[in-house]
C-alpha cells in the first residue's frame, strides 16, 4: 500500500516543478537514482524533501534491478511505450530468489471502502402497539415476521419486543397491496371513528381520550392506563395536601354561615369583612381542590410531563381570587362606613362567632402549619424559605390563608371591642379596612411564589451541587458540563452533558465475557472483512453497555432523590 502510493507522489511532485514526467517501474527507489535522473528538478534532490517522500529507503548497493527508474531525455529517440516498458533484471538468481528481495518486492492490495452514508433507515425498529396502529395489523400478523428484544426505556427492567420497520410494511403491503393503499384504509377508519364520537356530547373530548389511549401511549394498555388514571385521581385526597385542603373547605364553609348570621344581627362592618374573606377562602380553597385532584391526572399527547403544574395555576388563581373579592370587598366596605358611620347591634354575638372562628381557623391553621414543617423537613429546608419559594403551593396558599384568617380574627374582635367600648363605629370601619390589606399583602405573597415557579426556576443551589458531586463519584464519570436542574410542579427535572469515561465503560463490557473465548474469536480472524464483523459485532454490544449504565446511573439519582422526575444524561 505504501509503495504503490510512494510512486503516485513521486510523479506528482515531479509534474508540479514543471519537469517531464519520470516512468517508474517500481514504486520504490533510491535518491542516487533520482539524483542522476535527467530533468529532476534540484529543489526536489534536497535530503529533506526526499526524506518526506520516503524515497530513502534504501541505499544505493540495496535497490534491487526492478526497482530503477528507466531515464528518458528528449534526444534519445525513445518512445514513451518503450519508456514505460522495465527492463529485464541482471542479477544474478541467487539474488533474484532472496527471501528479503522476494519480501520487499510483494505489492499489497489496498481494499475500496464504500462510501458512508449517515442516512439509513433500514436499522430501525419499532413497538407491536405502533406497529399494529400505524400499519392496521394485528398481533396474529406480527408472529409471520422475526422479532427482537431490546432494552426498555421505560425503567421496568424488562425487555422490549420490537419488530424491524423493513419487515412490517412488507406485511402491510402484503396485505393491503401498497402503502398508498394503507394510508387510503387509515383515513377511512380515523373518519368513521370520528363521525362514531360525533353522536355524544363533549365529543371532542371523548375523541381526544379515545386517541391517548389506543394511538398514543403504545407501551401500556388501554385498560392498565384508565387503571393509572383512577388509581391517580383517588389519591389526591390521601395525600397531607389533600387532607388539608379539604379540611380548610369544611371548616370555611361553616365559618361563612355563621358569620352571616352575626353580621345579620350585629350590621358589623368588621364583620362583613370577615365574612366576605371566609367566603373567599372557601371558593379559593375550592379551586384549590380542583388544581390538586388535576395535577395527579397521568401525562397524554398533549401534556407529555403531566398535569403537576396545574396545582400553582389553581394558586395563583387563588391569590387573584383573595385580592380581588377580599380585599375590594373589605376595603370598599371599610371606606363606606368610614363615610357613612351607623350605630351597631348586639355585640354580644360577633364576638361570639368570633371566638368560634378562632377556634376553627386555628384548627385548619395548625394542619397546614404541621403538613409545610413534616415537608421542609423532608426536604431539608427551613419552614419559611419552604413557604417563600412555594414547594407545596396548595398547602402554602391554606397556611398563608389561615394566618390571615386568624390575624383578622384578632383585629376585628379588637376593633369591634373598641367600637363596642368607646361607641365610636369608625373604629369598625377601620378594622375592615385593615383586614382587606391584610389579604392583599396575602394575596401578593401567592401570586408571586407561584409566578416564579410557573417559569420553571432552579432548584437550590446546595441540592444542585450535591447531585453533581453524587454523579462524578461514578467510575464511568469523567466530568459533568452545562448542568441544569430545575423544577416543575414540584417535580424536578436534571439535565446535564456526561463525559463518559470509554475505558472504564469498554472495561465493565469485558467484565460479563469470557476473555479466553475472545482471544480465541480474535485469532480466528482471516481477512479484513472478519475484523470488520469482529467490531460490528462488539462495538453493537458496547453501545448497549453504555445505555445499560446510563440507565443505572438514572436509577440510582432517583432513588436517591425522589423529586427527581425526569433524569437527562447526554453523552458527549
Amino acid at each position: 500500500m505504501m509503495f504503490k502510493s510512494t510512486a503516485v507522489v513521486a510523479q506528482t511532485v515531479l509534474r508540479q516543478s514543471g519537469t517531464r514526467p519520470i516512468h517508474i517501474a517500481a514504486p520504490i527507489i533510491c535518491k542516487e537514482c533520482l539524483k542522476n535522473s535527467i530533468g529532476f528538478s534540484r529543489k526536489w534532490s534536497q535530503p529533506k524533501y526526499l526524506k518526506f517522500l520516503g524515497f530513502i529507503r534504501y541505499s544505493s548497493s540495496q535497490v534491487p534491478p526492478d526497482k530503477i527508474i528507466e531515464k528518458q531525455t528528449s534526444g534519445s529517440g525513445v518512445t514513451p511505450e518503450q519508456t514505460a516498458t522495465p527492463s529485464p533484471p541482471t542479477s544474478s538468481p541467487s539474488e533474484a530468489e532472496d527471501p528479503k528481495l522476494l519480501k520487499e518486492q510483494k505489492i499489497v492490495k489496498i481494499r475500496t471502502k464504500k462510501p458512508f452514508d449517515h442516512k439509513y433507515v433500514e436499522n430501525i425498529y419499532i413497538e407491536p402497539g405502533r406497529a399494529m396502529v400505524e400499519y392496521l395489523l394485528v398481533l396474529r400478523e406480527l408472529n409471520e415476521i422475526p422479532k427482537y428484544t431490546r432494552r426498555s426505556p421505560y425503567g421496568s427492567g424488562k425487555s422490549l419486543t420490537v419488530y424491524k420497520r423493513k419487515d412490517i410494511e412488507e406485511l402491510a403491503i402484503k396485505k393491503y397491496g401498497s402503502l398508498e393503499k394503507l394510508s387510503e384504509e387509515k383515513i377511512l377508519r380515523m373518519a368513521q371513528l370520528q363521525m362514531r364520537y360525533r353522536k355524544f356530547p363533549f365529543s371532542e373530548a371523548y375523541y381526544k381520550d379515545y386517541i391517548d389511549k389506543h394511538y398514543i401511549y403504545f407501551d401500556k394498555k388501554p385498560e392498565q392506563q384508565a387503571e393509572d388514571q383512577k388509581e391517580g385521581h383517588n389519591k389526591w385526597t390521601w395525600t397531607g395536601t389533600g387532607q388539608v385542603v379539604v379540611s380548610s373547605i369544611c371548616v370555611n364553609f361553616f365559618n361563612v354561615i355563621i358569620k352571616g348570621f352575626a353580621w345579620a344581627f350585629t350590621g358589623s362592618y368588621s364583620m362583613f369583612s370577615e365574612m366576605i374573606h371566609s367566603a373567599a377562602d372557601t371558593l379559593n380553597q375550592i379551586i384549590l381542590g380542583i388544581g390538586l385532584y388535576q395535577s395527579f391526572k397521568k401525562p397524554d399527547s398533549d401534556h407529555p410531563y403531566g398535569y403537576s403544574n396545574l396545582r400553582h395555576v389553581s394558586s395563583l388563581i387563588s391569590g387573584v381570587g383573595i385580592f380581588c373579592i377580599g380585599t375590594g370587598f373589605s376595603v370598599y366596605h371599610g371606606i363606606q362606613g368610614l363615610l357613612h358611620p351607623e350605630e351597631m347591634g348586639l355585640n354580644i354575638w360577633a364576638l361570639g362567632t368570633l371566638v368560634g372562628s378562632l377556634v376553627s381557623e386555628g384548627a385548619t391553621l395548625y394542619l397546614a402549619v404541621s403538613q409545610t414543617r413534616k415537608s421542609a423537613k423532608k426536604e431539608g429546608i427551613k419552614f419559611w424559605k419552604y413557604v417563600w419559594r412555594g414547594y407545596d403551593p396548595n398547602t402554602t396558599v391554606v397556611l398563608l390563608e389561615d394566618l390571615a384568617a386568624v390575624s383578622g380574627v384578632v383585629i376585628a374582635s379588637g376593633c369591634i371591642g373598641l367600637t363596642w367600648y368607646t361607641g365610636n363605629p369608625l373604629y369598625d370601619s377601620v378594622g375592615s379596612i385593615v383586614i382587606g390589606g391584610l389579604l392583599a399583602g396575602v394575596a401578593g405573597v401567592i401570586i408571586k411564589t407561584n409566578s416564579a415557579a410557573l417559569l420553571i426556576r432552579s432548584i437550590p443551589l446546595e441540592k444542585k451541587d450535591e447531585i453533581s458531586k453524587d454523579l462524578e463519584q461514578d467510575r464511568m464519570i469523567r466530568s459533568l458540563h452545562d448542568v441544569k436542574a430545575t423544577e416543575m410542579g414540584g417535580q424536578w427535572k436534571f439535565k446535564a452533558e456526561v463525559d463518559f469515561d470509554g475505558r472504564e465503560i469498554a472495561r465493565a463490557y469485558l467484565y460479563k465475557l469470557d476473555m479466553e473465548q475472545l482471544l480465541k474469536e480474535m485469532q480466528d480472524l482471516q481477512t479484513s472483512t472478519d475484523a470488520e464483523e469482529f467490531m460490528l459485532k462488539h462495538g453493537q454490544q458496547l453501545i448497549d453497555s453504555l445505555g445499560e449504565e446510563i440507565d443505572r446511573i438514572e436509577k440510582l439519582l432517583k432513588s436517591k432523590y425522589p423529586e427527581i422526575r425526569h433524569v437527562d444524561l447526554e453523552a458527549l
